[in-house]
């Protein structure tokens, strides 16, 4: 027969072993976060290929013919050239997606930038612009470890026929409809293909998915959304 003071103990005990428990739940899942990925693409992209920007034409002058000799002469005020109308916005109204676009190059190792905030979208700067020949790329955040959820965290879910906005600089509105939706193991994005700068244009939206693997921090794939 149990005692009073023998009671007490055991519920002192129990009571010990319940905040152990507690404490320890909360220490795995702040491990958990800390192991989603940093702000940036997960597992650099394959190297994109290397692209000069679109070449902006430079005014050309003509000589005037004087009654002895050709005189080469520059305008006083030559006119500029229109500057070409770049992406600045991505709504996919379907998601509820409305995101800045802002332009992006390459990192030191070669792979695709990404902005470090994860509501906007990044523009490859080195590829075509909506309307131009080949592919306007553009790149976003899944999620991030500092901020949750990114501007693209459902284009997995994007089904054909979807319609896809994207707003140049110059106020002009190109819309497209998604015509394929691939995942790909990051070392095999057929990088060639998705950043062409040939071809009839189309529009890619790439962004990270997969399994996520808490060793490296990173997601396993790339999903690739192609828009015409």
């Amino acid at each position: 027969m149990r005692t009073p003071r023998a009671d007490a103990r055991l519920a002192r005990g129990a009571a010990l072993v319940a905040v152990v428990l507690a404490v320890a739940g909360v220490f795995l899942v702040a491990g958990w976060w800390s192991s989603r990925p940093t702000a940036g693409f997960g597992a650099p992209l394959p190297a994109v290929p290397a692209a000069s920007p679109v070449p902006v034409p430079t005014p050309v002058t003509s000589p005037v013919t004087t009654g002895q000799a050709a005189v080469g002469r520059r305008d006083a005020a030559p006119s500029a050239p229109a500057p070409t109308p770049v992406p600045v916005r991505l709504e996919i109204p379907d998601l509820g997606v409305d995101a800045p676009v802002v332009p992006v190059g390459v990192d030191a190792d070669g792979a695709l930038a990404v902005p470090e905030d994860p509501q906007q979208v990044g523009w490859y700067r080195w590829g075509s612009v909506p309307g131009g020949a080949g592919a306007t790329v553009l790149a976003g955040h899944v999620d991030t470890h500092a901020d949750g959820p990114g501007a693209l965290i459902d284009l997995a879910s994007l089904e054909a026929g979807t319609t896809v906005r994207v707003t140049s600089s110059d106020g002009g509105v190109a819309e497209f409809r998604v015509a394929s939706r691939h995942s790909y193991l990051k070392a095999d994005l057929p990088a060639e293909e998705v950043f062409t700068r040939t071809g009839d244009p189309r529009l890619e939206l790439i962004t990270c998915g997969g399994d996520f693997d808490r060793a490296t921090r990173s997601y396993a794939e790339n999903v690739v959304v192609t828009a015409l």
